[in-house]
């Protein structure tokens, strides 16, 4: 994503509250935090998983030399 800045961040919240109203804007708010959320979780699960299976094929002298 790019670099968009403090007075191009001013500018989306403005045109959000013009578009969606000032009604909306906190449920739009919790909506997209939930979603963000959500898909953090589920990322952090993957790469667990990943992790839990690298570790597995790496067998017992490798997690012998993590311990030390």
């Amino acid at each position: 994503m790019a670099n968009i800045g403090v007075p191009g961040l001013i500018l989306i919240l403005l045109l959000a509250l013009i578009v969606f109203g000032p009604a909306k804007l906190p449920q739009l708010g919790r909506a997209v935090g939930q979603t963000l959320r959500e898909f953090k979780n589920s990322t952090k699960g993957e790469v667990d998983g990943v992790t839990e299976e690298f570790r597995l094929e790496e067998g017992p002298s490798a997690v012998k030399k993590n311990l030390k």
